[in-house]
Parts: C-alpha cells; sequence; structure tokens
C-alpha cells in the first residue's frame, strides 16, 4: 500500500520573505505567488519591497510590503504585529535576509562580524520564535532557511563571518526541524552558490566568465532556480522532508 501524501486540511495561503526586494527574494516571491499564496515581502528597502510587490502582484492583491531591518529585533516584531494584523502569521516563513561581507579571517572587525551574525542567523531564530508556534498549534507549516555553499565548506570569496553565519543557520535548520517534526511543521534549508544577482553581476564580466569556468554545469545559477527548490520544500508534497539542506550548486560541489 502506498504512503499517505502529507497534504494537510488545506493548501497554505500566507507566506513571509524577507530580503525580498531584489534577488534571489524576489524570485522565491514570484515562486510562491505562482504556487497560489499570499505573499508578506520583507524588506529594509520598504520602497523596493512595494516596488516588487506591485510588479509581481498588479493590484497588491495577495502581496503585502512590510519595511524592517532584521538587525533591530523591535522592527521585526513590529512588522510581524502589523502582518499578523492583517493576514494572520504566516503557514510559510522563508528566512531569506542577509549581508555578505568579505576579508581574512584575522582582520575582521568585531562590530561586522555581529553584524553579519545579526543580520543572517539572529533575525532567522527570531523569525523562527515568532512564527513557528502558530504553525505548531496549526499542525501545518513550511519554514525554509537560505544558506549557502559557503556554510558547507567555508568561505572562499566571502569572509568567515558570512561563513558562519550560513553554517549556524543549517545546524539550526536542522534541530529547528527535529524539535517542530511531531507537529507537522518542516524546516529545511536551500544551499546556492554563484546564483546570478545584483551582489555577483557587481564582480563584472570577466569574474563571473571565471566562477561560470570552475562550475561542472558551464554557468552560473539563476534566482528562479533557487525559488523553484524553495516552493518544492514550501509545497504539501514535501512534508517527508525536513531537516534538510538542498544544494543548489551546478555541481560545485557534491556530497
Amino acid at each position: 500500500m502506498a504512503d499517505a501524501l502529507d497534504t494537510g486540511a488545506a493548501p497554505p495561503r500566507r507566506a513571509l520573505v524577507t530580503g525580498a526586494a531584489q534577488g534571489i527574494g524576489r524570485a522565491i516571491v514570484a515562486a510562491l505567488l505562482d504556487a497560489g499564496h499570499r505573499v508578506a515581502l520583507l524588506d529594509r528597502d520598504l520602497d523596493g519591497a512595494r516596488a516588487s510587490a506591485a510588479a509581481l502582484d498588479p493590484g497588491a492583491s495577495r502581496t503585502l510590503a512590510l519595511g524592517a531591518d532584521v538587525r533591530e529585533p523591535a522592527q521585526v516584531d513590529a512588522a510581524l504585529a502589523e502582518l499578523e494584523a492583517a493576514w494572520g502569521l504566516p503557514d510559510v516563513l522563508v528566512n531569506n535576509a542577509a549581508r555578505s561581507a568579505g576579508g581574512r579571517v584575522l582582520e575582521i572587525p568585531l562590530d561586522e562580524w555581529d553584524d553579519v551574525l545579526a543580520t543572517n542567523l539572529r533575525s532567522c531564530l527570531q523569525c523562527c520564535q515568532r512564527c513557528a508556534p502558530a504553525m505548531r498549534q496549526a499542525g501545518w507549516g513550511r519554514i525554509v532557511n537560505i544558506a549557502s555553499i559557503a556554510g558547507q565548506q567555508g568561505g572562499v570569496a566571502n569572509g568567515a563571518h558570512y561563513a558562519a553565519s550560513k553554517a549556524g543557520m543549517i545546524v539550526l535548520t536542522k534541530i529547528l526541524a527535529r524539535e517542530l517534526a511531531p507537529d507537522g511543521v518542516t524546516v529545511n534549508a536551500v544551499a546556492p552558490a554563484a546564483i546570478r544577482t545584483p551582489a555577483l553581476e557587481a564582480l563584472g564580466p570577466e569574474r563571473v566568465a571565471e566562477i561560470a569556468d570552475a562550475i561542472p554545469v558551464g554557468r552560473v545559477g539563476s534566482a528562479a532556480e533557487v525559488a523553484a527548490a524553495v516552493a518544492y520544500l514550501c509545497s504539501p508534497e514535501a512534508g517527508f522532508v525536513t531537516g534538510a539542506t538542498i544544494d543548489v550548486n551546478g555541481g560545485l560541489s557534491m556530497r
């Protein structure tokens, strides 16, 4: 007899994506809208979040732009309170907000270390602490954390603080997954590498070409390819996947 598919009582209809104004975050918003969700876009660039919402959802019937700097817990709490008042807390949470930084580990200023960890890792914890209890109570939820190949291998182009924050996110994913699994809430991570975003484009075409040459598939990835993996993990069909880190890296790292 085939195993039962965990589809939940009903498809989720409320999602929250942090760092949603551009790049991978914006692509995730588009994919979740395509999957039928209402999506709240949280970003410190509120005008950018509003512009992305308007472009992806003309009429803004299924989007809500929220302004918050994820380094500031009070701002995150205020944004989540606004979302809760408008729609209720989300069925789906995607922790995507991040700061990338480089530099030699022995030369990283301590305030920069703290800033990167607060942006990338502490904000993930805060959003999970705030949203997961409602998912647990409902008996259904999806959390996806956007990690990085740097968190698996250590940073090359990125600094130790960025890599440490993403490694911490992968471990936090496993701990949360184990704790929330009995309540119908899955927690997974996606670890991209060399994705064509404004940050990658800023390196210039020659450097991007060099990066592409080092990837087995012979090119850099697209934000839409990362978003497709996220959309699957947020779906009812992914109910038997939890605690996993999905690699979206063109074969740059194989496990």
